[in-house]
């Protein structure tokens, strides 16, 4: 059993390509963590390749005390413990809990997805429209986005899928996100 999981869950920020190096280290000083990962392809110009890629890059989670968190920060690899200012925010058991569940299924495929929000800038990425870039106006519902395209100095509003669209700047499947992901409506006032 492990000594120092007598605290709550946090989500670590770690250098970018350490998650699995980090881990190791606060599992060798007796911290219970935990890495969600999943599983895709990508393909390079001679081979195939299947991976198992963390699932927020750049972010593992662990349990600890946080009035004792100085083993956790003087780790190699640990830029942060997410919180505000010094005080580092603890994650619900139940989140936790539901991403290993997640990753314990079989036959469901997951990955990591952009946040989208009212008034940033996307691209659609398949359709008709593919290539275009407009300002999210309105998130119908779970699967229907209200954009608004400037043409021609104007702005048409187009209803389209939400998986049809990733943020400005991004492109889908190439990049790896550091949030859970997810539409997200703003907040009024």
């Amino acid at each position: 059993m492990l000594e120092n999981h007598d605290g709550r869950w946090f989500a670590v920020q770690v250098r970018p390509n350490t998650e699995q190096a980090v881990l190791t280290s606060l599992r060798n000083k007796e911290y219970e963590t935990y890495l969600p990962t999943y599983r895709c392809t990508r393909q390079w110009s001679d081979r195939i390749k299947k991976l198992e890629l963390p699932l927020f890059a750049g972010y593992i989670f662990c349990r600890f005390n946080s009035a004792i968190k100085s083993p956790i920060m003087t780790t190699g690899g640990v830029l942060r413990i997410l919180g505000i200012g010094n005080t580092p925010i603890p994650l619900e058991d139940e989140e936790i809990n539901s991403l290993r569940t997640l990753g314990s299924l079989t036959g469901i495929r997951f990955y990591p997805w952009p946040r989208l929000e009212e008034g940033g800038q996307v691209c659609i990425q398949i359709g008709p429209l593919r290539g275009l870039v407009g300002v999210l106006r309105f998130i119908k519902n779970e699967s229907t986005l209200i954009l608004s395209v400037p043409l021609l100095q104007r702005s048409v509003a187009v209803e389209i899928p939400a998986d049809w669209v990733t943020p400005a700047g991004s492109k889908h499947g190439d990049v790896q996100f550091g949030s859970a992901g997810g539409l997200v409506k703003k907040k009024a006032g």
